[in-house]
């Protein structure tokens, strides 16, 4: 279906407009009546989860009233009538439970990257996003555009810490993930439970946590026993005592890696030792290999 131009001309710039997704001026730009069926999904699209009763009520008023607020798109072939979604899913999903073979849309001229931003940044101001899809979001800021964990918060508004907490989440067990996921369990759960030094522990407690409604203090205290159980036996030989500059580096490290990372000496007088970076699953290796740029194919 061709699209037909409705009004406007000019195109803004800048990623603030870009994604400026409630606050798009008709006026200035032109308003086309696109295809439904024409219009494909943002590949970069971070939320997986939409509220059935809201997208409900929004196609029940689609129904009744139209779309007021256009969708944005760009063509990724300008040979071809075909486009890809930039702003707009809840309305395009609802436009298309509501029967309509036409919606309002604007279209842009992007570039991946600012896709992709669009995307996470539009999601991110909306608050729509579980804790999970929020720390995939910023992974995927950081793996597809080669960015940082510094870079994505000063983008973001965020702070380090902030993004490097939720990037710690991504190297728990994918059974746990998914409690998060489904809202079984609490972000701060989450990140107490990454507290276990014997992660082969963690899916027992998650299950005790949830069975149980521990709230995250009970379950930090938890954590704080089996660790201390799991070190019971020790000789104050046998434990490790860290300089403060070891222990700042292990600091930061966690923090770009988003996961547990150990120094250990294994000769002071030559200065030697060893720094461990632990995984929680293969995609969660492969995201650690990007952030030292190891390719291994």
């Amino acid at each position: 279906m061709e699209d037909k131009k409705r009004k406007g001309s000019g195109l803004g710039r800048g990623i603030e407009a870009l994604f400026a997704d409630n606050a798009v001026d008709t006026s200035k730009e032109e308003v086309h009546d696109l295809a439904v069926d024409a219009i494909m999904p943002n590949p970069y699209q971070p939320r997986h989860q939409f509220d059935e009763s809201k997208l409900a009520d929004l196609t029940a008023s689609i129904k009744e009233s139209g779309v007021f607020q256009p969708v944005t798109v760009r063509r990724p072939n300008p040979e071809i009538n075909a486009y890809e979604l930039l702003t707009g899913e809840r309305r395009l999903r609802a436009s298309r439970l509501a029967g309509l073979s036409s919606i309002p849309g604007i279209v842009r001229d992007v570039s991946d990257e600012e896709m992709m931003e669009i995307a996470v940044v539009e999601n991110l101001q909306r608050e729509d996003l579980t804790p999970l899809e929020e720390a995939e979001a910023y992974n995927a800021l950081m793996t597809k555009l080669n960015l940082t964990q510094a870079e994505v918060a000063n983008r973001l508004g965020k702070s380090r810490p902030y993004i490097a907490n939720y990037l710690r989440i991504l190297g728990l067990p994918e059974e746990i993930k998914n409690l998060l996921q489904e809202e079984k369990i609490s972000m701060g759960q989450a990140r107490t439970l990454l507290g276990l030094e014997n992660k082969n522990q963690i899916p027992e407690l998650a299950a005790k946590t949830v069975k149980n409604g521990m709230t995250v203090r009970e379950l930090e205290r938890e954590v704080a026993r089996l660790n201390s159980a799991n070190h019971k036996g020790e000789t104050k030989r046998s434990r490790v005592v860290k300089t403060p500059f070891v222990k700042e580096s292990e600091n930061q490290l966690q923090e770009h890696f988003g996961t547990k990372v150990s120094i250990n000496s294994t000769n002071k007088k030559k200065g030697e030792g060893k720094i461990e970076i632990a995984y929680m699953s293969d995609d969660d290796l492969n995201r650690i290999l990007d952030l030292l740029n190891v390719n291994l194919d």
